[in-house]
C-alpha cells in the first residue's frame, strides 16, 4: 500500500511536530483535535518552526508554503477517513488511547494502519480494543520531533508482518531512523533515561544540589547537551509522571518511583516549557 495521508489525532506539541515532519516530507496531513483552540495552536507553531527552518536556509519559501498547504486541520473525527495511516498522538493514558484507537478503526478504511505515539504503554494491551489489532503498531517519536532522528518501532503480539514493514518504510521517507524494539514498557530510550531523571529529581528534593547545578554537572561531568531537569521540561513533567506509573506498576522495582516533588509540580500545573514552568521558568 502505497501512503500518502497521515492522519493525526492530538494537536499538542507532539502531535504537531510529528504533522510538520509528514508535511515537510511530502505527505499529506489531516491534523485532528477536539479542542479548536489547540488546532489553531498547532498550526501557528508549525507556522513558526518553518520559518525558523526558512531563516536557517535548510528549508526554502516555496518549500514552507508547499509544507503548511498539505496541512489540513478539522476537529472532526471523520475527516480522518480518507488516512492511509493514522497517529494516535494523545495523552500517555491506556483507557484514553484505547478508546480513541477504537474510534479511529471504527471510521478507517479495511488497509489503513493505526500507529500510537507511546512513550510507554504496552502496544499488546492498547490493541485489546481493536477488532482487528494486526493493522496496529506503535512509533515512538521524540521530542522536538522535527529534529530527533529517533523513532522507536515497537510491534505488538498481532502486529502484522506487513503492517511493521509499511511502518519502517514510512518513518525513512519521514527522514527518521526506525529503530525496531521488543514490546516492553518504556522500550528503550525512556527504560534508560526515566531512571535518570527521576534521580535528579530526588537530588533537587533532597537538597543535595540545586537544579542549575544538577543539570550543569551531568553536562560537564557526562557530556551531555542538556540537563536532565531541563530535559523534563522540554518533554513536560506530567508526561515524565505518567511514563514513571506505567514503568512502577509494571515492573514494581523502586527505580520507577515518582518522587513526591515530582507529584507537587504536577498537581500545581507547573509541567516545564509548555507551562512557562517547569525546575525552570521561561518566558
Amino acid at each position: 500500500m502505497r501512503i500518502n495521508t497521515i492522519g493525526i489525532i492530538g494537536a499538542g506539541i507532539m502531535g504537531a511536530g510529528i504533522a510538520q515532519t509528514c508535511a515537510v516530507a511530502g505527505l499529506n496531513v489531516i491534523l485532528n483535535d477536539i479542542d479548536d483552540q489547540a488546532i489553531r495552536q498547532a498550526i501557528k507553531a508549525i507556522d513558526t518552526n518553518l520559518g525558523r527552518q526558512l531563516a536557517r536556509t535548510s528549508l526554502t519559501a516555496i518549500e514552507k508554503d508547499s509544507a503548511l498547504s498539505r496541512i489540513k486541520a478539522s476537529p472532526l473525527l471523520a475527516d480522518l477517513a480518507q488516512a492511509d495511516f493514522m497517529i494516535e498522538a494523545a495523552t500517555e493514558r491506556l483507557e484514553t488511547k484505547q478508546t480513541i484507537i477504537k474510534s479511529l478503526e471504527d471510521i478507517a478504511t479495511p488497509t489503513t494502519i493505526i500507529a500510537t505515539n507511546t512513550s510507554s504503554v504496552s502496544i499488546t494491551k492498547l490493541a485489546r480494543a481493536l477488532s482487528y489489532p494486526e493493522r496496529f503498531i506503535g512509533m515512538h517519536f521524540f521530542n522536538p520531533v522535527p529534529s530527533m532522528a529517533l523513532v522507536e518501532v515497537i510491534r505488538g503480539v498481532h502486529t502484522g508482518a506487513q503492517v511493521y514493514a509499511e511502518t519502517m518504510d514510512l518513518a525513512k521517507r519521514m527522514n527518521k531512523v526506525p529503530i525496531p524494539v521488543k514490546n516492553s514498557p518504556g522500550f528503550i530510550v525512556n527504560r534508560l533515561l526515566i531512571p535518570m531523571i527521576s534521580e535528579a529529581i530526588f537530588l533537587l528534593q533532597e537538597g543535595v544540589a540545586e537544579a542549575e547545578d544538577i543539570d550543569n554537572a551531568m553536562k560537564l561531568g557526562s557530556n551531555h547537551p542538556i540537563g536532565p531537569l531541563k530535559l523534563a521540561d522540554m518533554i513536560g513533567l506530567d508526561t515524565i509522571l505518567s511514563v514513571m506509573e506505567v514503568l512502577y506498576k509494571e515492573f514494581s522495582e523502586s527505580k520507577y518511583r515518582p518522587a513526591q516533588l515530582l507529584r507537587e509540580m504536577v498537581d500545581a500545573g507547573h509541567l516545564g516549557r509548555k507551562t512557562k514552568r517547569g525546575f525552570f521558568q521561561y518566558s
